[in-house]
């Protein structure tokens, strides 16, 4: 099972249907001219790069968590997701559907906004990188004094460029010229609406929502929600019971990978590390966990 769910569509696709494009993660397919269908696979990557090794069930929890967040979010802003049946994708075979099951979504088209919309509400990650260096986050200032993984006065939106290598910060000015200052004052207040509901979901859960990146594409003329949503992969959550100032909490998501890369004398570029199975273990149980959490059951294919 292993070995189908982590590349997937790089080995070649189901036939009859045209694959788009295939990221680091995912596999995109044309269905028609009005539909695609998303594959999210068990890849993995760090950096930017793309590890040798998948995380088990990592795609089947990304789905999961992403539909469910999608369903608990609409009141906010509508979304592209259309169905996560194999059943509704025309052709598949008894393989296919196998292969793909409980990892895939059937979405609309939508052009999506030239920047990522990230937002922050503790310090961490490249942000606290910056913050030692110039008391910024994406040129945004902030006060004195602040820790690691400290929670910020209010949640702050922090634009991204979306390039195929390394995302690069912007300022709030840059996007706005990015996407114009209409669009842009329209999806800052959606993106830190939606962080809102995602904070408040999570507390009840015990865990903290340190920052998330959305996506927002234009689907007959407005704006909605696209490609994940609040997923381990889009965001940093930490185990309330675990946070403390001045460190960089334990993670529900990928952290765990990137702290292990950091040990390594790794340039961050390509070729990868192998992993080791016992770190690959360990960061599919987190995947697992945080499911369960959050959507309150396991992936259909670990049952």
């Amino acid at each position: 099972m292993q070995d189908d769910n982590v590349y997937l569509g790089r080995n070649g696709g189901p036939p009859g249907l045209k694959r788009l494009a295939t990221g680091k993660v995912r596999d995109i397919y044309e269905i028609d001219a009005e539909h695609l269908l998303f594959v999210t696979t068990d890849r993995v990557s760090a950096f930017d790069v793309l590890m040798n090794q998948g995380i088990p069930h990592k795609g089947a929890v990304l789905t999961q968590i992403a539909a469910w967040w999608f369903s608990q979010t609409r009141d906010i802003i509508p979304n592209h997701l259309v169905s996560t049946s194999v059943e509704d994708v025309p052709g598949l075979d008894a393989e296919w559907k196998r292969k793909f099951a409980g990892r895939i979504m059937v979405v609309r088209r939508c052009k999506p906004t030239a920047v990522e919309w990230v937002v922050r509400g503790y310090i961490a990650g490249s942000g606290w990188k910056e913050y030692q260096k110039s008391q910024t986050v994406c040129g945004i200032a902030l006060p004195a004094g602040l820790q690691q993984a400290q929670a910020l006065p209010q949640p702050i939106l922090t634009p991204t460029t979306k390039d195929d290598d390394h995302d690069r910060p912007l300022s709030p000015e840059e996007a706005r010229r990015v996407v114009g200052a209409e669009v842009y004052v329209r999806l800052e207040r959606t993106a830190l609406a939606l962080f809102q509901r995602g904070t408040e979901t999570l507390a009840d859960l015990g865990i903290l929502l340190a920052d998330t990146k959305f996506e927002f594409g234009e689907l007959n003329g407005e704006m909605v929600l696209i490609d994940e949503v609040l997923t381990p992969d889009s965001s940093r959550f930490w185990p309330r019971d675990d946070y403390r100032v001045g460190i960089s909490p334990p993670s529900y998501d990928k952290q765990i990978l990137r702290d292990w890369l950091e040990t390594l004398d790794w340039d961050k570029n390509p070729p990868a590390p192998d992993l080791p199975a016992e770190l690959v273990e360990r960061i599919s149980r987190r995947y697992l966990e945080i499911c369960e959490r959050i959507t309150g059951h396991a992936p259909a294919e670990t049952c």
